[in-house]
This record gives C-alpha cells, structure tokens and sequence, in this order.
C-alpha cells in the first residue's frame, strides 16, 4: 500500500469516531484499525508484525467505536478477529488476503465483543433493579414507630 492510502485509512479511523458508542462503530473500528495495524506491522516486522499489528490495530479501533461500558470486550475481540483474519486470510490469498481477512475478523470481533459486553451489562442491571426497588425496602426495613402517617409533619394534633 502507498503511503497516502495509509494516511486515508488512518484519517478515517480517527475522524469517524466522534460520536462513537454502538456495536456498528465498534465494528467499523476493529476493521479499519486491523487492515491500518496489518499494513504497518507488515512493513515493519513481515507476516509475523503484520500478524501483531492486525492484533493491536484491531483492538484499538474496536475500543475506539465501542461503547464506553463495554470497550474491553470490544477491544478483546477486535484483537482476536483481526489476528486471527489475518493469518487465515495470509494462508489463502497472500497478503491481499491478509488484509481482507483482518478486516473482516477485525469487524466481526469488535461488534461481537461490545455486543456481549452490553448483554453483560443489561444483564447486571436487570439482576440488581429488585434489590434497588422501594418496595424492597418497605417491605424489610419498618420505621421505628415514630411516624403517624399523614399527621407526622403537623405539630398542633389534638388527640
């Protein structure tokens, strides 16, 4: 790749993030941040860099477009997608394949890894809302028999 198809990738990956927070984003992330880290690590160290930069450029993005309660599964799987697209994509098509590969594994980790990341976080909220509930409360913690119900903010009660 020439150099300014490099700064275009990169420029992409950081300018398209402003808003970032949903599974698309982090999906789009690990993607262009797996083919920038492939085609890096690729000049820098061979197969074996490309394989490593893959990794890191897939977990960066991914964590870039991710949600921010769930950017370490995102970045997780980015790594593992964009790794793993890499080598299998160097196996079948060269380094042409390498990159399509890292896209894909980079896209698909990155939206899988915040997708679950999200779940887990649902799921937490669902388990904690009976514990938060007011009627929890109410029903196992009585007041200390000092209240009289509407009259307790009145002063003048004749009784």
């Amino acid at each position: 790749m020439k150099f300014s198809q490099i700064l275009l990738l990169s420029l992409g990956l950081v300018s398209g993030f402003a808003s970032a927070g949903g599974t698309t984003e982090a999906g789009v992330g690990g993607a262009l941040g797996g083919v920038l880290g492939s085609v890096v690590g690729q000049s820098l160290g061979g197969s074996t860099g490309s394989t490593i930069g893959a990794a890191l450029g897939g977990a960066g993005g991914s964590a870039v477009g991710a949600n921010k309660h769930s950017r370490g599964e995102a970045a997780i799987g980015g790594a593992l997608g964009a790794a793993g697209g890499n080598v299998v994509g160097r196996s079948m098509g060269g380094t042409t394949g390498s990159l399509i590969g890292a896209a894909a594994g980079g896209g698909a980790g990155g939206a899988l890894g915040n997708y679950m990341g999200n779940e887990s976080n649902r799921e937490d909220r669902r388990y904690d809302r009976g514990r938060d509930d007011r009627r929890y409360y109410r029903d196992y913690h009585h007041g200390r028999g000092h209240a009289y119900g509407h009259r307790k903010h009145h002063r003048y009660y004749r009784d």
